[in-house]
């Protein structure tokens, strides 16, 4: 199963989610400009357990060495395809938590969950000499705060049956439970001191995101100036909508429904449309006129189901306009 997307929609645009993907896939770039010394970059800058825990080994590294590694290592990836999957992870589900806990404290939150994600590791591997590196502990703990968030979210998944993709959505919390489930099953059946992936630090990441999303309740709000919330609001939908087709007493016409800002109904836009009914899927794009209004219907000629005479039915998409504060 590959995630696309959810369904929330954030109010702002993921300034903070968007910047530490970027810092780690520069992070990735300079990873590969040390490919001689690889192996010595990814000692020095990743979290090894017994650099903090061996006194003979500790001694060769400094405070700040040691201090920047609890950093450093959730920044540094193995390969393109560990990167993908950790920055894929929390482009879906960092936005809407991101949207929750303002900018600052989410940056904060995610550097914390990064940190425990490494101290469960370090716990849990108290002598190991095998460094640890990537973003999925902190990934994992935006995760967690998502899971208990927007438990009702869903997300758009892919299943690839042989060569033709399925597109299914899954409700969020069976999907982040399923994950976590698939966590904790490889953490118990695998030694916890051989190399490979850091399945403890996983769900120490998964746990405590759940926990600081609590705790981080306290912590005081920082607003940002008017200037640069109206920056960073959402001003369009999603590029891909899935629209679920209403019942409706005819069987070759389509009807459904399709969401947009209010400044794209000013402007107009194109979407991405998904229109599902049984086993059948139907893509296509849809042109949206510029002025159109709340409850308008737009009418797509000769796309729904096949008749009798080998003609087919139209697909009919009612317009609903977010309100403002979305937009």
């Amino acid at each position: 199963m590959i995630p696309i997307r959810d369904t929330i929609p954030s109010r702002t645009y993921p300034v903070v989610n968007n910047a530490i993907i970027a810092v780690n896939i520069i992070v990735f770039l300079i990873e590969m400009m040390f490919v001689s010394g690889i192996d010595r970059f990814i000692y020095t800058y990743g979290l090894v357990p017994a650099r903090y825990t061996v006194p003979s080994i500790a001694v060769h590294f400094t405070l700040f060495d040691q201090l920047v590694s609890f950093v450093s290592f959730m920044f540094l990836h193995g390969g393109f395809w560990h990167l993908l999957g950790n920055m894929w992870f929390l482009y879906i589900f960092g936005d809407n938590v991101e949207d929750h806990f303002g900018h600052v404290k989410y940056l904060i939150f995610y550097l914390l969950c990064g940190w425990l994600s490494g101290m469960t590791h370090l716990v849990v591997n108290w002598t190991s000499h095998i460094p640890t590196i990537g973003a999925s502990g902190a990934v994992a703990g935006v995760m967690g705060a998502y899971f208990i968030l927007y438990p009702r979210a869903r997300v758009l998944t892919v299943i690839p049956i042989i060569i033709i993709p399925y597109f299914i959505e899954i409700p969020a919390a069976f999907f982040l439970a399923v994950w976590f489930l698939f966590q904790f099953l490889n953490a118990a059946l695998s030694d916890a001191h051989a190399a490979g992936i850091a399945w403890w630090a996983h769900i120490g990441g998964f746990i405590f995101g759940i926990i600081l999303l609590k705790l981080m309740k306290v912590l005081p709000s920082f607003t940002m100036p008017g200037a640069m919330r109206d920056v960073t609001r959402r001003t369009r939908t999603p590029r891909l909508h899935v629209v679920k087709p209403t019942d409706e007493t005819d069987a070759y016409d389509i009807y459904g429904s399709i969401t947009i800002t209010s400044k794209e109904a000013i402007s107009g836009t194109r979407k991405i449309v998904d229109i599902r009914r049984g086993l059948q899927e139907k893509f296509f794009v849809v042109t949206i006129p510029p002025g159109v209004k709340e409850g308008s219907v737009l009418r797509l000629k000769g796309i729904g189901q096949k008749r009798d005479n080998d003609q087919r039915g139209d697909v009919y998409l009612k317009i609903i306009v977010q309100p403002e504060r979305y937009a």
